[in-house]
């Protein structure tokens, strides 16, 4: 038989324990994926701003960071997002274009004239945040902007001038901006994922590509590719990216905390992102045999221009890439 005690006693353990459950369930887990490996700094600037999520909503919010697109290739992370099977994704520019036209701004060739012009746009000016809150509707939404430094061409072969490039199998990304790009300069254009690209690369399928140096060694790329031809064409940012159903799902505070931690990340990302280039840059030269050679670019400047002349004209974003245009370090 039950006594007063035994029923009290019961009754606390119930109470208790329901408490427990509530705790537990009210920790909300986001899972993020990304197709870089776990050494590139990218993934290392997002797990930071994972671990100061975790501390601002003490404990409340844990980020769950997904390298080598485990849970799918970026464009199927940002499909995933808009269907709200995904929380939280890191694409770029040139894959977000299909997804919304404004961030097309950033693929055009030499939009930016160096990294304290491309930080002004993004971080200090609000044209960086409009096109964050451009997709808003369509499923998910920007958190912020990492450097993804500036992309340049490799191949077996020096590529000093657009002529250089005539007859080449250039691999990109899939961006409409991208293929134009290329075809603009000369060269084939190759839309092919970065996971295959290396095999491309070896067995001839493409004959040249454009990226950042830490494609040379983080890829491995500098095994098949020997000459650095540092155009830099483009400054194409990494984007933070969040489900608009998660995020709806999300309180205030915990909203806040995720994009206060998200912009820190981003200026912390700087200079690891400079110190990381320098670093591996020496690694390309010393251990795999890349030379790098710099090239005049106004021949790449002038051959890309009818797209900057075109995308100024375009309702998109043509405003955006005026704006930019005028937070230049020359603009008067």
């Amino acid at each position: 038989m039950f006594t007063k005690k035994t029923l009290l006693s019961t009754s606390l353990a119930t109470v208790l324990s329901l408490g427990l459950a509530f705790s537990a369930s009210a920790k909300t887990t986001l899972k993020l994926n990304h197709n870089n490996d776990k050494t590139h700094p990218v993934h290392i600037s997002m797990q930071k701003m994972a671990d100061e999520v975790k501390e601002l909503t003490n404990g409340e919010v844990v980020i769950r960071v997904y390298p080598n697109s485990q849970l799918g290739t970026q464009r199927e992370s940002i499909e995933l997002l808009q269907a709200g099977s995904l929380d939280m994704a890191k694409s770029n520019a040139s894959e977000m274009e299909s997804f919304e036209p404004s961030y097309g701004a950033f693929n055009i060739p030499y939009l930016f004239h160096n990294v304290d012009h491309y930080y002004t746009a993004l971080k200090d000016s609000e044209v960086g945040q409009k096109i964050l809150d451009a997709s808003k509707g369509k499923g998910f939404l920007g958190l912020t902007y990492y450097d993804g430094g500036a992309r340049s061409f490799y191949a077996n072969k020096e590529i000093r001038t657009p002529a250089d490039l005539k007859g080449l199998k250039v691999r990109v990304q899939p961006s409409p901006s991208a293929v134009k790009m290329i075809e603009l300069l000369g060269g084939s254009a190759t839309p092919l994922a970065y996971g295959e690209l290396y095999t491309a690369l070896q067995q001839k399928v493409v004959d040249a590509a454009e990226n950042n140096e830490t494609a040379l060694t983080l890829a491995r790329h500098g095994e098949v590719s020997k000459i650095f031809s540092q155009d830099e064409h483009t400054m194409i940012p990494d984007v933070l990216l969040i489900s608009e159903k998660t995020w709806a799902k999300l309180t205030p505070e915990q909203q806040k905390a995720i994009k206060t931690a998200a912009d820190n990340s981003m200026m912390s990302h700087k200079d690891l992102w400079a110190k990381m280039i320098e670093e591996e840059k020496k690694k390309a030269q010393e251990q795999m045999g890349v030379k790098f050679i710099t090239v005049e670019k106004q021949p790449f400047i002038d051959a890309t221009k009818p797209m900057k002349d075109e995308a100024k004209a375009n309702p998109a974003i043509g405003s955006l890439v005026e704006k930019i245009d005028t937070l230049a370090p020359t603009a008067k």
